[in-house]
């Protein structure tokens, strides 16, 4: 098979760009930094003769002179003790970045926390971005003389687990308070796994809450799946007095319905279920799931923007001083039930 190659073209420079429009190659340069000043004639010349060229500026010559490069390191950890990266997060500070003027460069955080420390201030030292934004801590940061600033989100540790505002347990007690003004009196819990200072802190929330309220509370632990959220709700007696499900994660959330179906129950009419983290698959399923929102796009916007602000010497803007944490409740919950079904044995597959 016969395959075509196509001829490399030299690149064009400034000065045949100013040969060709008849000036000088500093008036080029004017133009293509839009410093303005230029006359309308001179300004159509210029445009048509690097229209005509395909002229191309040379950015790495360009950074070089003026220290700027329009480019920014995203640093991302690299582990398998999550399932995935926070993927809205990160999408809406590329976008910010974008927006902005910024390339983005993802980069993975690999090795010990001695070998990722190195490779970040290898970065810094590059020259090559103007600003490195860290999702995830456990990385020392650059030693004070790089002149590259760096942003860690610090909401993340190393293992991308939720940390600070974004482990915070508060809207689970908001949970327990909304159905309890359902009338449910009866809640199981399916956690996740304590390891996680989220599951942790919405454990001992909705252990306070509903002690405060005077509600009977059962937990279960899980491990963020769905089969924890079937296994606990398939566990329970025939004649058990739960009415509610406060699951730690959708995921959770949605196989506790499942098996909640199989056992007889109709959910939100004999049994209500909360879940947590507004995974896009819980607004489709019968029914729909109620859930707890984390506002991922404002910590990747936020962040974002207080590197670009440090970056070109401004004032950060202030944090947003509201919870990173929504509730929308849908149709997996109502009232609670006056009377019934028991409970039937989850059938065997």
């Amino acid at each position: 098979m016969t395959q075509e190659i196509s001829p490399v073209r030299k690149r064009a420079t400034i000065y045949e760009v100013a040969a060709l429009a008849g000036v000088s190659h500093q008036t080029v340069s004017r133009y293509l930094r839009n410093n303005g000043g230029l006359k309308p004639t001179t300004t159509e010349k210029v445009a048509a003769a690097i229209q005509e060229l395909n002229y191309r500026p040379n950015l790495i010559a360009r950074s070089m002179r003026t220290r700027r490069t329009g480019r920014v390191a995203f640093l991302l950890p690299t582990t398998t003790a999550t399932p995935a990266l926070p993927l809205r997060l990160i999408s809406e500070a590329v976008g910010v970045a974008h927006g902005a003027g910024y390339t983005i460069d993802l980069i993975g955080r690999e090795g010990s926390a001695g070998e990722q420390s190195e490779r970040v201030q290898e970065i810094a030292d590059s020259g090559e971005f103007e600003g490195i934004l860290a999702l995830g801590t456990g990385t020392q940061a650059p030693t004070p003389t790089s002149a590259t600033p760096v942003v860690t989100m610090s909401t993340y540790d190393a293992e991308l687990r939720g940390t600070g505002a974004l482990a915070d347990g508060t809207a689970c007690g908001e949970v327990v308070r909304m159905l309890v003004g359902l009338g449910h009196r009866h809640f199981l819990h399916v956690s996740g796994p304590l390891t996680y200072a989220s599951a942790r802190n919405r454990r001992q929330t909705f252990l306070d809450v509903t002690a405060g309220l005077g509600v009977e509370a059962t937990v279960v632990q899980g491990d963020w799946q769905g089969e924890s959220g079937y296994a606990a709700i398939a566990a329970l007696p025939r004649d058990t007095p739960v009415t509610a499900v406060v699951a730690g994660n959708d995921y959770s959330a949605m196989g506790a319905i499942r098996a909640a179906t199989q056992r007889g129950w109709r959910v939100h009419r004999d049994l209500s279920v909360f879940g947590w983290d507004d995974n896009e698959l819980g607004r489709f399923c019968t029914p729909t799931l109620s859930t707890v929102a984390n506002d991922l796009e404002r910590q990747g916007r936020e962040a974002m923007e207080r590197l670009i602000a440090v970056m070109r010497h401004e004032e950060p803007p202030a944090p947003d001083p509201r919870s990173l944490h929504r509730l929308l409740p849908r149709e997996s919950i109502g009232a609670a039930p006056t009377r019934r079904p028991r409970l039937r044995a989850v059938p065997r597959s």
